[in-house]
C-alpha cells in the first residue's frame, strides 16, 4: 500500500468504449418505442471511466486496453491522454471498438447494453504490460473485458505486491483461483447480493448503495459506513465508476478515509449528463468534503 504524500501509481485494465446516450422522459418497457430528448456520444467504459477519475483524484495512472480501427479510436485515445492518463499500453487491433447503449429517463435512471468490440479481444498480456503492472502501487480491473485476461494480470501483480482491487462489473460467477488474488472488492448491493460467499474470501469489501453511500467490511469483520453529500441528479451513469476511481486513489489514505473520498466523487458525477466527462476532480471531491464537515468549536461561549 503507499504510504505517506507520495501520488499512487495505479494500473487500469479494462474496457474502453464509445457511449451513446439517449435522453428520455422515462425508460421504455418491453416492445415499447418511446421519444427521446436528446443524444450525446461520450467516451466511457468501465475501464477508461475509472481510469479517468483515478486520474482526476490524484493519482497517475497508466491504462492497459484496446481500441479498435474505426472512427470513435481517435476521440477514445484522446479522452485518456486529455486527462493524463498514461497510453503506451492500449493498443489498436482490427475492428470496432466497444460501444455502450445507453437510455437516461428524466429521474437520472438508466439503462444499458454493451457491445465489447475491440474489449473482447483483449485476450493477452506481453511484457510490456505485466512490467506495469508489477510497478503499480494498485491494479484496478473490472469485468468488461475477457476474465482469463483479469486472471492472469491479477495473479501477476499479487506476485509483485500490487494492490489488486477488482470492481466484478458485469456481476458473473469467477474462478476460485481469481477470487484468491484480490485484496479490495467494490461492488453495489445487488452484486453483493449475488456474489455472496465468494466476497468472504476477500479482505476488504466495499459495497455502494447509491444515495445511501456505501459501506465498508474489512478483514476484522469490522465495518463503516459513509454517507454521500446530498446533490441534484441529473444522471447515475458513470457514478460507480468515479466511486471505484477515487477510491483507488485515496486507498494509500486508509479505508475510513478512502471511502468518505469515493462517496463524494460518486455524488458529484451524479450531477452531469454523460459518464467520462462527468466524472469529479481532486479538487472538486475535497470541496464537498469540507462543506460536509461540521465547523469545529472554539471552545468559547
Amino acid at each position: 500500500m503507499t504510504t505517506g504524500a507520495r501520488t499512487p501509481a495505479i494500473a487500469v485494465l479494462g474496457s474502453i468504449n464509445m457511449d451513446l446516450v439517449t435522453t428520455t422522459g422515462r425508460l421504455p418497457a418491453p416492445g415499447e418505442t418511446v421519444l427521446g430528448t436528446g443524444f450525446a456520444m461520450v467516451p466511457g467504459g468501465k475501464g477508461a471511466n475509472q481510469a479517468i477519475a483515478a486520474r482526476r483524484a490524484g493519482a497517475t495512472v497508466e491504462f492497459v486496453g484496446a481500441v479498435g480501427d474505426d472512427v470513435f479510436a481517435p476521440r477514445l485515445r484522446a479522452a485518456l491522454t486529455d486527462c493524463g492518463v498514461g497510453v503506451d499500453r492500449l493498443r489498436t487491433v482490427s475492428g470496432p471498438s466497444g460501444v455502450a447503449a445507453i437510455v437516461v429517463d428524466a429521474d437520472g435512471e438508466n439503462s444499458i447494453i454493451v457491445v465489447g468490440g475491440a474489449n473482447a479481444g483483449l485476450t493477452a498480456m506481453d511484457d510490456d504490460d505485466l512490467a506495469v503492472l508489477a510497478k503499480a502501487d494498485i491494479l484496478l480491473c473490472q469485468l468488461e473485458i475477457p476474465i482469463r485476461t483479469v486472471a492472469i494480470a491479477a495473479s501477476h501483480a499479487r506476485a509483485h505486491g500490487t494492490t489488486v482491487v477488482l470492481n466484478p462489473s458485469p456481476v458473473t460467477d469467477l474462478p476460485a483461483e481469481l477470487w484468491a488474488h484480490i485484496d479490495v472488492a467494490v461492488v453495489n448491493s445487488g452484486e453483493a447480493a449475488r456474489l455472496g460467499a465468494a466476497l468472504s474470501s476477500v479482505p476488504h469489501v466495499i459495497t455502494t448503495r447509491g444515495a445511501d453511500g456505501a459501506e465498508y467490511r474489512g478483514p476484522d469483520d469490522r465495518s463503516h459506513r459513509c454517507a454521500s453529500p446530498v446533490v441534484e441528479v441529473v444522471d447515475t451513469t458513470g457514478a460507480g465508476d468515479s466511486f471505484t476511481g477515487a477510491f483507488a486513489a485515496a486507498w494509500h489514505r486508509g479505508p475510513r478515509a478512502a471511502l468518505a473520498y469515493a462517496c463524494a466523487a460518486g455524488a458529484l458525477a451524479t450531477t452531469t449528463l454523460g459518464a467520462s466527462v462527468s466524472i469529479p476532480t481532486a479538487a472538486d471531491i475535497e470541496a464537498a468534503l469540507a462543506e460536509q464537515t461540521p465547523p469545529q468549536s472554539s471552545g468559547k461561549p
